[in-house]
């Protein structure tokens, strides 16, 4: 296919115009990013968003794919001589790929089967006879092919093998494997079953010890904790449509008479299923059945993950950080507005002796008078919650005391990243140290650690992990260009993100302000060492220069628009800080005015909206959550309890609240609203303040139900 049909089938898959997909599809080849694309090309794209142009990304690269595998296909059979016309135009009308492959399976080098031995043996024309269904006796045809040399020895044997390469044929023929593909998709189940022995092992997946579902019904994470538990050894599985009407299916369409050599198709055709074709589809299914299920928990976790992200940053404050812990005591960091480290120590409030209980309170009250502390993080894993009852106790004066999700922290204090950052310093300290930043900045922080450690996945570690890599990445780059970076604080790791930098333009631009003391301009961009026009084109705009001579260059305004804004300034009798401060003279601005060929309203529009609030953060301003001080421990818990909490991870089945215990609640999906919902994400979001109520409390299990019914 043309890249006009693909862009034409594309249009008609995504239900955006061809246009659209054409005009986006040249800025995706010729390197723009996608946040670039969404903000600063919107007149090329009629204004799509960032998720529609990733879809056609990934559209495109699939519907390539695609068609480089097709001229493959036609390449190799051509070269085996045995492309027809016919079979030429059925590869090249061919959908998807698992079309072209079922096209593809008669002429694909296989290694020696069943058939290739009877070939061997000469009874090629015996399956052909048998598959002509004539009235003859098979016996006596099956006579004519005994020959010991062979070691064809009677006529069962030549049956059997004639049987076959007919049972091959039938696998290998694309409408046969088409129409028990449906049935597998359609009504095929899956079961699953306790492995023998493992009983006492598998506990934790004892639901499906005996468990049956339509595959087609089956939701992502059932599936991939069936899945989980099969490459455990736990459970056995298997994914299948009723035999008998497989079977049916075959014999409807290779048996055409009622005659013994139709029999011995039947027999050919059973073969075929059970052998051959069953086993194939089966995993095909399970494969396709897992893809879903994989992209659903992706989304969950992508979702999530932006939530995270974005989360409400504290901002500029001097910071006392905390990582709990009991016989190893509470690692204590001071971190200035910026995140600097300035001092470090560790305290025992946990500790047996009351000395050193009252060593710890005078630690931190005098570190707090010292390093002017305005807030208090504290991580939330082991002793995270008696820590944060051991500080509240203090009652210090105008300090917010904060619980910080702190998953992640203890990979990012191992990492090279935090080697580099402080080399003379042990673990724990950086563990404390990414708290405290994570409190004040969460984005600028999580962004140094692996997605993946941030825990707020469904079975991440389950589904493909090239797949999830990559829309994770698409979220970590979409939140950074979103808030946008402040070119002379940002890190490396931070910088790397922007849109058409990367690592190596992120050192360089570090090392640039190391020796120049910092950026004064965007326009002094272009002086970073590798740092080209495209790169400029693609990044300027995300990239914040505060206190700089330009006004414009602390906005998400793009340089390259700056000369219409200096028009409307000039047009005003006035400066652009004018323009900024003064909202009687933009209401004074005509747009269309200053449209042109390549600059249409929606920029124009989204000027005029940095002017009144240049640089503006999207994220929502910082919060606090009380929780109930009767509930220390589950033990503290009973049935109709109210307390208040936060959504610390959502996924297909439910929410998981943090009530200010070590153990997470959950609220299921049937107990989040008064109305019939059939997405979590419809009520509510990670870092979500809420209001539940205690349905149910296992204390062995350390399980808690809850419910925002009522609400």
């Amino acid at each position: 296919m043309t890249e006009p049909q693909l862009f034409a089938e594309l249009a008609q898959q995504l239900g955006i115009s061809e246009h659209q997909i054409a005009a986006t599809v040249a800025l995706l080849d010729d390197g723009a990013t996608i946040p670039f694309i969404a903000r600063y090309r919107k007149e090329a794209t009629g204004t799509l968003d960032e998720v529609q142009i990733a879809h056609i990304r990934d559209g495109i690269t699939r519907l390539r794919e695609r068609e480089t595998r097709r001229e493959y296909i036609l390449k190799t059979i051509e070269e085996q001589g045995k492309l027809s016309d016919d079979l030429k135009k059925r590869i090249n009308e061919a959908q998807n790929i698992t079309e072209l492959e079922d096209l593809y399976l008669p002429y694909k080098p296989k290694r020696r089967t069943r058939a290739t031995i009877a070939r061997e043996k000469g009874l090629e024309p015996l399956a052909t006879w048998l598959m002509a269904q004539n009235n003859g006796s098979p016996t006596d045809e099956a006579n004519k092919y005994i020959d010991t040399e062979k070691k064809v020895l009677n006529t069962d044997e030549a049956l059997s093998g004639a049987r076959d390469i007919i049972a091959e044929w039938i696998n290998e023929t694309a409408q046969a494997r088409d129409r028990v593909r449906r049935l597998f998709e359609r009504l095929g189940k899956i079961s699953s079953k306790v492995a023998s022995g493992k009983e006492e092992e598998a506990q934790k997946y004892k639901d499906y010890f005996d468990w049956s579902e339509p595959v087609s019904r089956i939701p992502s994470h059932r599936l991939l904790a069936i899945l989980r538990a099969a490459n455990e050894g736990l459970l056995r599985y298997g994914i299948e449509p009723d035999e008998e009407l497989a079977l049916d299916t075959l014999n409807r369409l290779f048996v055409r008479y009622s005659n013994p050599c139709a029999e011995q198709i039947k027999l050919a055709a059973k073969d075929a299923y059970k052998r051959l074709m069953q086993p194939s589809l089966e995993t095909e299914t399970r494969n396709t059945a897992k893809d879903k299920a994989d992209t659903e928990a992706i989304q969950v976790f992508a979702d999530n993950l932006m939530q995270l992200l974005l989360a409400s940053p504290l901002g500029e404050k001097r910071v006392l950080a905390i990582d709990p812990g009991f016989r190893t005591g509470c690692k204590t960091v001071c971190l200035n507005e910026h995140g600097k480290l300035l001092y470090h120590t560790a305290i025992y409030p946990h500790d047996n002796s009351p000395t050193r209980r009252f060593e710890a309170t005078s630690v931190v009250e005098n570190l707090c008078e010292e390093y002017k502390i305005e807030a208090i993080a504290i991580g939330n894993g082991t002793a995270g919650r008696e820590t944060f009852q051991f500080i509240q106790r203090m009652q210090l004066p105008n300090i917010t005391v904060v619980l910080v999700n702190e998953s992640g922290a203890s990979v990012y204090s191992a990492s090279e990243v935090a080697r580099e950052e402080f080399a003379d310093y042990d673990l724990t300290v950086r563990g404390a140290v990414s708290i405290g930043r994570r409190l004040i900045d969460p984005l600028a922080e999580l962004v140094k650690i692996d997605a993946k450690a941030i825990g707020v996945g469904q079975y991440q570690h389950d589904v493909d992990q090239t797949q999830l890599k990559k829309q994770l990445d698409d979220v970590v780059v979409s939140c950074v260009n979103k808030v946008g970076v402040d070119v002379n604080t940002a890190s490396k790791e931070l910088l790397t993100y922007v849109s058409g930098i990367g690592p190596k333009l992120a050192q360089n631009m570090i090392n640039y302000r190391n020796e120049n003391g910092g950026f004064k301009s965007r326009a002094e961009l272009k002086k970073v060492a590798g740092l080209g026009p495209k790169a400029f084109e693609q990044s300027a705009g995300f990239l914040r220069i505060r206190d700089a001579k330009h006004p414009l260059d602390t906005s998400a305004v793009h340089p390259e628009t700056y000369p219409i804004v200096e028009q409307m300034a000039k047009d005003n009798n006035c400066t652009i800080a004018d323009l900024i401060a003064q909202k009687e003279l933009r209401s004074q601005i005509n747009l269309q005015k200053y449209l042109t060929d390549k600059v249409g309203l929606p920029t124009l529009t989204d000027i005029m909206a940095e002017l009144a609030k240049p640089g503006r953060d999207p994220r929502q301003d910082f919060e606090t959550t009380t929780y109930d001080e009767r509930v220390t421990s589950i033990d503290d818990l009973h049935e109709g309890m109210i307390l208040a909490g936060v959504i610390t991870n959502v996924t297909n089945f439910g929410a998981f609240v943090d009530i200010g215990l070590h153990e997470s609640g959950l609220i299921h999906i049937s107990e989040l609203s008064d109305r019939r919902i059939t997405d979590p994400k419809q009520v509510v979001k990670l870092q979500q303040k809420v209001t539940v109520r205690v349905l149910s409390v296992d204390k062995q299990r350390k399980r808690i139900q809850l419910s925002m019914k009522g609400m």
